[in-house]
């Protein structure tokens, strides 16, 4: 096994397809087929199954592509602690839940460190598959939130695959609505005051168990619930319909809507935002730099 071959896997892996591999790691495509099923002998697994419409991912080849991660991301760091290396493309992938700082901070580490040549990742994605990738270390660092209806839950399925929880921040739930809804005077909001306004959530999927949920209101029973994928289509709704959404609070004029405001949402529970990562990897600089700026923009918020 060399490292050539584990990151000949995980392009394969990351573009879903044996030829776009080839072609992004400027090789033939029976040279990267032949290298795989090499690494497939070698290790007595299938990594890959072959279909008519290309490969995909085994149960057992996701576990092994998680290794293949790490000691990848391991040897990135020795080469730019002691080999100084600057030709290397800088790469970097974090995957979060709906929030403007996560994006803020994201272009502050591809300003400082992108240079000439980056491949840098940002996922803004299901609470699921935000463990998910951190747990196979297809990002380096996962941001969402724990509160008192999801941390029994959350924590343990964060220990289960081997992830740490670093709180960042405590924030006060806060209410998203337009600068013209009808509440946008009120100093503090409460439940009944939304009653009967459309309330804007983010869907999980699969994972749709309040658990999971975005917005620590979630187990409430709202009469009127839109679910929707991205948080442009939720901040039109949320203009358009006088509806509203639940967060931390925390708005980036440049990044969030300018006709979007943040109101206190009378609530017996509190945001617990902060970062997830893989317990025993060692951060890379990217990272380090990523979490320094989050906490500085959820402080500013």
């Amino acid at each position: 096994m060399t490292l050539v071959q584990l990151r000949y896997a995980v392009m394969v892996a990351d573009k879903g397809s044996i030829s776009e591999a080839a072609k992004a790691l400027y090789i033939s495509q029976p040279s990267l087929t032949s290298a795989i099923k090499e690494l497939e002998n070698e290790m007595c697994i299938t990594i890959f199954d072959r279909t008519n419409r290309g490969v995909s991912v085994s149960a057992k080849g996701d576990e092994f592509l998680a290794y293949a991660r790490q000691i990848l991301g391991q040897v990135d760091l020795m080469e730019d602690k002691y080999k100084g290396t600057r030709e290397r493309r800088s790469r970097f992938s974090v995957s979060c839940q709906h929030y403007s700082f996560a994006v803020s901070a994201f272009v502050d580490v591809i300003n400082e460190y992108g240079g000439d040549k980056y491949d840098f990742t940002l996922r803004e994605t299901q609470t699921y598959e935000i463990i998910e990738d951190v747990s196979k270390l297809k990002s380096e660092v996962g941001v969402l939130y724990l509160s008192g209806n999801n941390e029994k839950i959350i924590s343990k399925i964060l220990k289960k695959n081997d992830l740490i929880f670093t709180e960042l921040s405590v924030a006060t739930p806060h209410v998203f609505i337009s600068n013209r809804h009808p509440l946008v005077d009120k100093d503090v909001i409460t439940i009944d005051d939304l009653e009967d306004y459309p309330y804007l959530t983010f869907e999980q999927g699969d994972y749709n168990s309040f658990y999971f949920s975005e917005e620590i209101m979630n187990s409430y029973d709202c009469k009127k619930n839109i679910k929707v994928r991205d948080r442009a289509t939720l901040f039109n709704l949320v203009v358009g319909l006088n509806g509203y959404t639940v967060s931390s609070g925390v708005i980036n004029d440049e990044l969030n809507w300018q006709n979007i405001v943040a109101r206190p949402l009378k609530l017996d529970d509190d945001m617990h935002i902060g970062v997830v990562q893989k317990k025993g990897v060692t951060a890379s600089k990217y990272a380090l730099l990523y979490i320094e700026r989050l906490k500085k923009y959820i402080d500013i918020g």
